[in-house]
């Protein structure tokens, strides 16, 4: 993979699209968190959109309150979320101020900071390509490789710590239903890199 330019980073304005458009187009760009001593970058191979509106499985689907609002900022933030009192998931915000959408990162290929992403998950180094492909495919396992947390609630995205780069997509992105949901199951509100071995199992 060619070096990333930071310079690619992307603005306010791309995140201000409806969510849906937001989860297709954030296929195949870089996921960046940068550390005092480690930076972090992976190519998002799989999305979920959510929208506050008639989408029964969207945080925000019974309106505002103080686990979700941040969903309810402007687009461009970064809603972390804890779940299965377990991990930590991590969305991007979408749309105006006051819409309540957002898009879920479910899993990223890994291209910088990897050695650092194993310790993180496993406690041990690399110790097959088993566990490399099981390092990010999934949104718990992404923030846990990410050391995404509590506190990275509400990022700015187009700040200098957690941030997104362009990059272009050579693969086919496949339009799915969301998994691991109860609810509004048959919307085709998922998005990932066809036959890439980051994408979450089902």
């Amino acid at each position: 993979m060619p070096e990333i330019d930071f310079k690619e980073k992307l603005p306010t304005a791309f995140y201000l699209n409806d969510t849906r458009y937001v989860a297709k187009k954030l296929i195949g760009k870089i996921l960046v968190k940068k550390e005092t001593k480690t930076l972090y970058a992976g190519r998002i191979v799989e999305t979920e959109a959510y929208k506050e509106k008639n989408d029964g499985a969207a945080h925000s689907f019974n309106g505002k309150t103080e686990r979700n609002k941040v969903m309810f900022e402007q687009g461009g933030v970064l809603y972390v979320y804890f779940t299965y009192g377990a991990h930590f998931c991590c969305n991007v915000v979408t749309g105006k101020e006051g819409v309540g959408d957002a898009v879920l990162i479910r899993a990223v290929e890994p291209v910088k900071g990897i050695e650092k992403m194993v310790l993180n998950r496993y406690k041990h180094s690399l110790e097959n390509k088993r566990e490399l492909y099981n390092l990010t495919s999934g949104p718990g396992k992404l923030c846990k490789a990410y050391n995404i947390i509590r506190e990275d609630n509400g990022i700015n995205l187009t700040g200098d710590y957690i941030f997104i780069v362009d990059s272009k997509v050579k693969s086919k992105i496949v339009t799915a239903t969301r998994i691991g949901i109860k609810k509004s199951v048959d919307l085709p509100w998922r998005f990932y890199l066809d036959k890439n071995p980051f994408v979450s199992r089902l």
